[in-house]
């Protein structure tokens, strides 16, 4: 088995502002860790309608499609941007999701890793917000459960901001676990613990500012671990922003690259356990370029050394 890698030159294509941290960089960056590396290389294609519809109304994809200039680069909320790229990084960013699932889930691959942008765990139903316009992991999420018959499927997100944006879009599925830790207080400012959703299927981890990776792993090994254990998915997800680094400047958890291997590792432990190794990681945050580089290429390679196992 392999561990595939599906990204997408379009998505170096979605300009933003000077000085914006969700720049081509990141990717640029990112890709430049991943290089040399055993990988399976895939092309992300653009999403279907079909899977956009399945957490996003009609509205939402037609205001955004109405919104893409022809040239300079418009705003759409207060964080977020369009450039006459962005509208074909952002189809190839939730492409490339559904993508990786779908390899998954055929024993093409054994796990995946999208890196693309932009980012999606922010985009609610009908908003975009932080630099996100479609929910691409719940896109994913929603394919694999109803496109591909999964009973269950368990997204946990390590980005340092909560996902509200995927919260808001599965959180109406029982099938669906969502667990997020991220620092609070902190924007969104969403994400409380005793925020569960309607069915229970929700854990929001709150961290302190100014914890480490000791505090981190307890959490994950107190609380995150068992509710992946006890839900039973089929697939396991995986929001991997890595802007709890403690280099990063928009933010301030303090963990490093070993703190994103052994999170990945244990994570790859369970979905050995639960649902035969399957796993699907989307690239989320991470904005000081040496330290997402060097954070995604320690999350990669544990899925390499597991997709190899």
């Amino acid at each position: 088995m392999t561990t595939a890698l599906i990204t997408h030159p379009d998505c170096l294509g979605h300009e933003t502002p000077e000085g914006h941290p969700e720049q081509i960089a990141r990717l640029e960056h990112v890709l430049a860790a991943l290089e040399g590396k055993e990988l399976r290389r895939v092309t992300a294609p653009l999403v279907a309608e079909d899977d956009l519809l399945r957490v996003h109304p009609h509205s939402h994809i037609e205001t955004i499609r109405a919104a893409a200039p022809k040239e300079g680069i418009i705003q759409l909320d207060a964080d977020t941007y369009m450039s006459p790229g962005t509208l074909a990084a952002a189809h190839r960013a939730a492409g490339g999701a559904v993508r990786a699932v779908d390899l998954v889930i055929s024993g093409e691959a054994q796990n995946a890793f999208v890196a693309t942008r932009p980012p999606g765990h922010h985009a609610e139903r009908e908003t975009t917000m932080g630099f996100c316009l479609f929910g691409n992991i719940a896109v994913a999420a929603k394919h694999a459960l109803d496109h591909h018959g999964l009973s269950r499927v368990a997204i946990v997100d390590f980005d340092v901001h909560h996902g509200n944006g995927t919260q808001d879009l599965l959180e109406d599925d029982a099938r669906a676990l969502f667990v997020s830790s991220h620092q609070f207080p902190l924007w969104p400012g969403t994400g409380t613990a005793d925020d569960t959703g309607p069915h229970d299927t929700i854990l929001n981890l709150p961290l302190a500012p100014g914890t480490g990776g000791e505090g981190f792993r307890k959490i994950y090994e107190d609380k995150v671990f068992p509710a992946v254990t006890a839900f039973k998915p089929d697939l396991l997800l995986i929001s991997a922003g890595f802007d709890a680094h403690r280099d990063d400047p928009l933010a301030d958890l303090r963990l490093t690259e070993d703190d994103f291997a052994w999170v990945t590792g244990r994570l790859c432990d369970l979905a050995d356990d639960l649902c035969g190794g399957r796993v699907v990681s989307c690239l989320e945050g991470g904005y000081n370029l040496m330290a997402l580089a060097q954070s995604a290429a320690a999350h990669v390679d544990v899925l390499i050394a597991r997709g190899a196992a």
